[in-house]
């Protein structure tokens, strides 16, 4: 069984996904805008949010990684979701993000992904890491960049186009 490992940044804490964080992961999800760039794009109901949340808990236990909750240090509030993906048919490790509407705008994102490629170079050593970012997601587009990401393919995935920035372990 994994542990899933509890990282801290300046203002952010990564902690496993629970059960209390559930009503804010499902408005999240249940937002369009929140999910405009993800999977087929609709926003998800309450079923769909709690498969979304156990499906992200299990990765941990088959995987060793996975998605972090996002809880503001300063008062404990769920901001989002962040972390690790391969599930079944992916193309590489992805680096993945998503925030409530209220905590877009703060450099959340980009605090938390920096922490989920630490992660990946220090604890899962590897080579690389990507994110499938849909044409259009200039937010997304700008995020990876500033995370040192570079441009390297568009893939057709699920049905749709995505654009794959790559990220490299930074050298010592």
């Amino acid at each position: 069984m994994s542990t899933i490992p509890l990282i801290e940044t300046a203002r952010l804490r990564l902690t496993a996904l629970e059960e209390r964080h559930f009503d804010a992961y499902a408005a999240m999800l249940g937002d369009s805008e929140s999910t405009r760039w993800v999977g087929d794009g609709q926003p998800l109901d309450r079923i769909n949010a709690w498969r979304s949340m156990a499906m992200l808990l299990g990765h941990w236990q088959l995987r060793g990684y996975g998605m972090w909750a996002l809880e503001n240090r300063a008062d404990g509030r769920f901001v989002g979701r962040a972390g690790l993906l391969r599930p079944e048919g992916w193309p590489d490790l992805e680096v993945g993000w998503m925030l409530t509407p209220e905590a877009r705008g703060h450099g959340y994102a980009t605090e938390a992904a920096r922490a989920a490629l630490d992660f990946a170079w220090r604890a899962l050593r590897v080579p690389r890491a990507i994110s499938l970012i849909r044409p259009g997601n200039l937010a997304s587009e700008r995020l990876a960049k500033r995370l040192g990401g570079e441009l390297v393919d568009t893939i057709d995935f699920g049905g749709a186009p995505a654009q794959v920035f790559a990220y490299h372990p930074p050298h010592a």
